[in-house]
């Protein structure tokens, strides 16, 4: 099979391209090199065509021939200022964009998308006493005062959670999660009005080796590992109680390999997502601590601070990427990040 896949030298791109080149497949690699993803190291091999998505239109010939487009390339992370807005709708939303006209252009019909927990927002709770909430965005007031739960409309009491289908309410709280969702919608607009079919992986919190370091774009789990080889007691916002799923890397592109090969055998005009999870729920200062314990280092410090447009739990449901895809999660989030405490990142940004 040959495969384009775009953020090819990325975190989750290079791994792709490692299982897809162990079985034999063509892989087809682009990548931007955008420091935010890459820092100081580029990654970069003869067989890399340095190109930028949003320039999919004057790619060529690079889409001739391709039987699946795996479009991992984008901006990542929470966004640090609103001033990264334009990086966001640039490269995730114009950028989708731009791929999916070139492949129409092309005859290109089959896509995987890398999507994210983050369209979900806040996840899915429920009241013992009033059933399922939708709750809205917790208050700066709320969070000043060190009330970090979210609570029931009805009786203020604090909401448990549960986990979430891939059926939720969709409500993107950050720049980068109205990337993700635009993405999606357009991929959806793509396959409905080109006769097309697309998978889009709703991807947890991703680590494993190869994450690249002290950046603020990277996941909470490098920014824990980078505080610990500085020294520095890795900081746990809130009171470290918040519910996520972190999946290792490796899961994550076994996951892409098999969309891959389901996605052709999809009826035109079809769009279905999934959780990418582990299906083991962590709390934050759980993770921070694996990471300290096993590397040695100082304790987290959990300092009661929070960012705005932050959710306070998101759990996955594993069960469609399970019946649909035949897709399990090999590695336990606690076996996986005491690992990860001593893998290799990537280099520093300058």
């Amino acid at each position: 099979m040959k495969v384009l896949l775009t953020g090819s030298s990325g975190f989750i791109g290079a791994q792709i391209d490692e299982q897809l080149s162990k079985r034999g497949d063509e892989v087809v690699r682009v990548d931007a090199l955008i420091p935010e993803a890459h820092g100081a190291h580029r990654y970069a091999d003869e067989g890399l065509h340095v190109v930028d998505v949003r320039d999919a239109a004057r790619w060529g010939d690079l889409l001739d021939g391709v039987d699946v487009v795996c479009h991992q390339a984008a901006m990542v992370g929470a966004g640090v200022t609103v001033a990264d807005l334009p990086l966001y709708a640039g490269h995730n939303d114009l950028g989708t964009a731009a791929l999916l006209a070139a492949m129409h252009e092309r005859g290109v019909d089959a896509l995987v998308l890398a999507s994210s927990m983050v369209v979900y927002g806040e996840g899915r709770y429920a009241c013992p006493d009033h059933g399922e909430q939708q709750p809205p965005a917790r208050s700066r007031s709320a969070l000043d005062a060190g009330d970090f739960e979210n609570h029931c409309a009805l009786c203020d009491r604090p909401l448990t959670w549960e986990l979430v289908p891939e059926d939720a309410r969709l409500d993107p709280r950050s720049s980068y999660a109205a990337s993700k969702l635009a993405q999606e919608h357009y991929t959806l607009a793509w396959a409905r009005q080109a006769g097309t079919r697309a998978i889009g992986l709703r991807y947890h919190n991703v680590y494993g080796p190869g994450m690249p370091r002290d950046t603020p774009y990277s996941g909470v789990a490098a920014i824990f590992r980078s505080s610990l080889e500085a020294g520095r007691a890795p900081q746990v916002f809130e009171d470290g109680g918040q519910m996520r799923d972190f999946v290792h890397v490796h899961d994550v592109a076994r996951a892409n390999v098999l969309s891959i090969d389901a996605v052709r055998e999809r009826p035109a005009e079809s769009w279905t997502t999934y959780n990418v999870a582990s299906g083991t729920p962590v709390p934050i200062l759980r993770v921070a601590a694996v990471l300290a314990e096993t590397s040695g280092g100082p304790a987290p410090e959990v300092t009661g601070d929070y960012r705005p447009g932050d959710v306070r739990h998101v759990v996955a449901s594993p069960e469609r990427a399970s019946a649909e895809l035949g897709f399990t999660a090999a590695i336990a989030p606690d076996q996986g990040i005491a690992d990860f405490a001593t893998a290799p990142l990537r280099a520093s940004v300058r």
